[in-house]
């Protein structure tokens, strides 16, 4: 059977220039048969897509901690829009689509419970620091399948590992993401600001709005169009100078008004402090761990870095629940 060969074949012949193919992928840290259906970048994609730990973004905090409501953005729905603001560009720009949803989809794994709340606190108290990105590589390649990683290919990990803003992946597809993430949390956060009465749309600037839209809707097919206008035929992932001006102010406005607003982020000290505690309850109680983190430890991992890693796993309910369990006094039980 010839699926896959002829899938390579089809991306040789139909792809763009700029475009990673399949077959010339730099490939696993541990070789491994092919699949004769899958080439490898689909085939990345549907190892992060059936893990745990993108199963458990669904009960993360994208911004707003324990919103009332069910429209709220979290960790996993983010993850989608990503997937599908790159996939759109890619699609677009004949680049490789299989890459790109599986960087975008893989993006996000290393989040904390509490959004970026979470992050700040481990980055403070974990020796060595902890960063999102960093972690979501460390989980494909070590945490995930009980220790044994999910032997990703290379341009996966290092569009995931680069698509912060202060990084550049080696990729198109990479650069697509980078850029994706940015236009989704922008928009999907300022629909969820405007849902929770942080703000109004009549309260984002009026040059920004002039130029990208007086919607979400029409925000995003701004800047998706014009990243497809300004990267075609180009071995560049680009936006034009007034478009790219615009984005970059209101997510700067976003900062000011939203992600730093007492309204939307109220919680964020008291959600610190609970990790704070368990982070130092599970290092003077290491037995507390599962056994998979214990077995890390004796193959040589620090004691701190593998409490981070089990709390960066926990989802917001199960990191309350833990706390509930460790520091909130038990009801007196009647027989």
């Amino acid at each position: 059977m010839l699926i896959r060969e002829n899938i390579e074949l089809l991306e040789r012949t139909y792809l763009s220039p700029f475009a990673t193919l399949s077959e010339n992928s730099k490939g696993r840290d541990r070789e491994e048969p092919q699949c004769d259906i899958r080439p490898v970048f689909q085939r990345d994609r549907d190892r992060i897509l059936h893990c745990k730990s993108f199963r458990r973004l669904k009960h993360k905090t994208q911004v707003f901690l324990t919103p009332r409501g069910d429209h709220y953005r979290t960790r996993l729905t983010h993850t989608l829009e990503v997937s599908q603001n790159a996939r759109t560009i890619a699609k677009a720009l004949r680049l490789n689509e299989d890459l790109v949803e599986a960087i975008a989809l893989g993006h996000d794994l290393g989040h904390t419970p509490f959004g970026h709340a979470g992050e700040h606190m481990l980055n403070s108290i974990c020796e060595g620091g902890f960063k999102h990105n960093e972690q979501s590589v460390r989980i494909v390649e070590i945490l995930e399948k009980n220790g044994k990683g999910l032997n990703l290919t290379w341009e996966v990990r290092d569009g995931i590992l680069n698509h912060q803003t202060r990084l550049m992946p080696s990729t198109m597809e990479g650069k697509i993401v980078r850029l994706s993430d940015k236009i989704a949390y922008i928009n999907h956060d300022i629909d969820d600001a405007i849902r929770g009465k942080v703000l109004s749309e009549e309260e984002l600037p009026a040059e920004y709005r002039e130029i990208l839209g007086n919607s979400t809707r029409t925000r995003l097919n701004t800047l998706i169009h014009n990243i497809i206008t300004n990267s075609l035929g180009k071995n560049d992932i680009c936006m034009s100078e007034d478009v790219e001006l615009a984005m970059k102010g209101l997510r700067k406005f976003m900062f000011e008004h939203v992600y730093r607003n007492p309204m939307a982020k109220g919680e964020e000290e008291r959600a610190k402090d609970l990790l704070n505690r368990l982070f130092y309850y599970y290092n003077k109680n290491i037995d507390q761990l599962p056994g998979q983190y214990l077995e890390m430890m004796e193959k040589g991992e620090e004691r701190e870095r593998v409490v981070c890693d089990y709390i960066a796993g926990m989802t917001d309910r199960y990191a309350i629940a833990k706390f509930e369990e460790y520091f909130m006094p038990k009801a007196w039980q009647i027989n």
